[in-house]
C-alpha cells in the first residue's frame, strides 16, 4: 500500500484502516454467532430424528411407530425451515438495499434462536402489525435482530420475557422495530457508552460463547445509521431494557442504492434513560 510522500500512513489513513478492520471484526463476530446458533439448532433437530427413528425400529406396534414417524416428520419440517432461513441470509449477502419483508426477518431470527430461548426459559411475545416493506439490506437487519435478541436473552439468565414489536409510523414514514426484555437493565452511567466500539457491560462471552466483545451494539448502530435510520435505548436497572429501531419504508418510486460504508459512529449516542413503556 502506498501512503503518498511518506512511508508512514497519515492520521486520516490510519483511521480509515482501523475503521475497515473494525467493520470486518464486527461482520466476523456476527457470522460466528450465527454459525454457532445454527449448529446448535440443527444438532437438536438431528437428535430428535435419530432418537425417534431408533424408537420406531425397536417398537413393532403401529401406534408407537406412527408417533415416531410424526415426530420425525415434524423435526424434518423444522430443519427445512431453518435451512430456508439460512438461505435467506445467504441471498442477502450483497451490499445493496432492496424491498424487504421485516416480518419474515423477525420470524427467521426467532426460528434460529428457538432452541436457545427454550433452554433459558425465555417467553417471546410477538406483536407484529401488517406493515409495508422496508428499504434495507436484509442480511444486515437480520444481524441486528440476532444481536439484540441474544443480548436480551443474556440479560435474563433465570428466564423472562422478550417483547418483539413491529409497527409503522405514518408520520415518520418509518417502520418501528422494538425488542424489550425484563432483565437486569443497564446502569444510567453506562448508557451513554453502550454503542461505543469494544465497550461491554458483560464479563466476556457467556457459556454458549456469545457476546462480550463490545462489537455487537456498535455494529448495530453503524448499520442503522447507514440505512438513514435511528436507534435508541431505554433502560432502568431492575426493570429491563428496550431497543427501538426506525427504518425507512420502501416507496414504489424508490431506487435501491448501495449502502454507504459502515464506519465508526460518533462515540456518544443519544439515549433515553427512562424505563421502556
Amino acid at each position: 500500500m502506498s501512503y503518498g510522500n511518506s512511508d508512514r500512513p497519515t492520521l486520516e489513513e490510519q483511521v480509515q484502516i482501523l475503521t475497515a478492520q473494525l467493520h470486518q471484526a464486527q461482520k466476523l463476530t456476527s457470522l460466528g454467532e450465527l454459525v454457532g446458533t445454527t449448529t446448535h439448532e440443527f444438532n437438536n433437530v438431528l437428535m430428535t430424528i435419530i432418537n425417534y427413528a431408533k424408537l420406531g425400529m425397536r417398537c413393532r406396534d403401529d401406534a408407537t411407530r406412527d408417533k415416531a414417524l410424526d415426530k420425525i416428520l415434524a423435526a424434518s419440517q423444522k430443519a427445512a425451515r431453518i435451512t430456508n432461513s439460512i438461505l435467506g441470509v445467504a441471498r442477502n449477502r450483497a451490499e445493496t438495499f432492496e424491498p424487504t419483508d421485516l416480518q419474515q426477518l423477525v420470524e427467521d431470527a426467532l426460528l434460529l434462536l428457538e432452541r436457545e430461548m427454550n433452554k433459558y426459559h425465555i417467553t417471546v411475545d410477538k406483536q407484529i402489525a401488517a406493515v409495508p416493506e422496508a428499504m434495507v439490506n436484509g442480511n444486515q437487519i437480520q444481524q441486528i435482530l440476532l444481536n439484540l435478541l441474544i443480548n436480551a436473552r443474556q440479560a435474563m439468565p433465570r428466564g423472562g420475557r422478550i417483547l418483539v414489536k413491529l409497527d409503522y409510523d405514518p408520520a415518520e414514514e418509518m417502520l418501528v422495530l422494538m425488542i424489550r426484555d425484563d432483565g437486569a437493565g443497564i446502569p444510567a452511567d453506562k448508557l451513554p457508552r453502550i454503542f461505543d466500539p469494544f465497550f461491554s457491560t458483560k464479563n466476556g462471552p457467556d457459556e454458549t460463547g456469545k457476546g462480550g466483545t463490545g462489537l455487537g451494539l456498535s455494529s448495530c448502530r453503524n448499520i442503522v445509521e447507514a440505512h438513514h435510520g435511528r436507534i435508541r435505548v431505554q433502560s432502568t436497572v431492575g426493570k429491563g431494557t428496550a431497543f427501538t429501531i426506525l427504518l425507512p419504508v420502501f416507496k414504489s418510486a424508490q431506487t435501491a442504492p448501495a449502502p454507504p460504508a459502515l464506519g465508526i459512529a460518533t462515540p456518544t449516542p443519544a439515549t433515553d434513560h427512562q424505563a421502556a413503556p
